[in-house]
């Protein structure tokens, strides 16, 4: 029997990315098709069909284990993407059904920052933990939730939106039509609003939150304070979502926590004093190992490792 390969694919609303993954988390190749180029989501599910194989083809007599599938809105119960607002298919999408059809192999479909979980604690710095958070800060702010060992999905396979938790009342308008969400204020979009706000400069595509941390590293006073604020209020509503799951670790993902200590001092700093007093010094707070290349690959390949051979089994 030749290697054994899991397939990783993240579904953006630009690129679809595909990777082959070994049990060890080597990425073995990788392919991208441009996902708002296909009309129907059936169309796509083919062409990252065909070009799954073609990788596969490359190793000789490989094995394809099945499909990992990282989607926004996605249903991990019934394999669905359901009314994903950044995708150019509306309203319920089968996808799973999808691949299956084509290749007649497992296909497991969970949101990205589900599967960003999974693949940290298969690949990356939560080996051997059983109780973490993995918060994503990109563009928005997602979280998956991992309680003994398994991940938090909800009776409806809906759980782990901790960017929609209302952390200001009336807050900034929220994309999911709401105001006050934690994603509107502690992501790479929210420090922006808050630089902005802060700095009372007008908006430009040019700022972003790392040219914010670029001004803050050369002694920019909002861009500074940008930081502190946005730590502040991560902090805070880690502490609260502590007190449900008592994790041991939390880490954070994506483009905001590239920042480093500029994001992590602020928000330990409020962790630490917002923490009920019997979590006091129990929850480490701490960065991703997962490369950010290369985690939706890895992150969607572990939710087949992870029903066949966990890599730290």
């Amino acid at each position: 029997m030749g290697k054994r390969f899991a397939a990783g694919i993240d579904i953006g609303g630009t690129n679809t990315v595909i990777g082959l993954v070994d049990e060890q988390g080597g990425i073995a190749g990788r392919a991208s098709i441009l996902t708002a180029g296909f009309d129907a989501a059936e169309d796509l599910v083919k062409a990252v069909c065909e070009k799954t194989v073609a990788l596969c083809a490359q190793h000789g007599n490989a094995t394809l284990m099945g499909f990992g599938i990282g989607a926004p809105s996605a249903n991990y119960y019934s394999g669905c993407i359901e009314h994903a607002p950044n995708l150019k298919w509306s309203g319920v999408i089968p996808l799973v059904s999808y691949f299956t059809k084509h290749l007649q192999l497992e296909a497991v479909l969970t949101n990205d920052a589900n599967a960003g979980a999974l693949g940290e604690m298969l690949f990356g710095a939560a080996k051997g933990l059983k109780d973490f958070l993995f918060v994503t800060l990109g563009t928005g702010l997602g979280s998956g939730i991992v309680v003994n060992g398994q991940l938090v999905y909800g009776h409806d396979g809906m759980a782990g939106e901790m960017g929609h938790v209302i952390l200001i009342p009336d807050g900034r308008l929220c994309g999911c039509g709401r105001k006050g969400c934690l994603e509107t204020y502690c992501s790479a979009t929210g420090i922006r609003k808050t630089f902005l706000e802060k700095s009372g400069r007008k908006d430009h595509p040019e700022i972003d939150a790392k040219s914010i941390f670029d001004l803050a590293e050369e002694g920019d006073v909002f861009a500074i304070e940008s930081f502190k604020y946005t730590g502040a209020l991560l902090g805070l509503a880690l502490a609260n979502s502590v007190a449900y799951t008592s994790p041991s670790h939390i880490f954070l993902f994506g483009g905001l926590a590239q920042a480093g200590e500029r994001i992590l001092q602020p928000t330990r700093k409020s962790l630490k004093a917002n923490l009920l007093h019997i979590y006091k010094n129990k929850v480490k707070l701490g960065l991703s190992q997962l490369a950010e290349n290369d985690a939706a690959i890895l992150g969607a390949a572990s939710l087949i490792w992870n029903k066949h051979q966990p890599a730290n089994s």
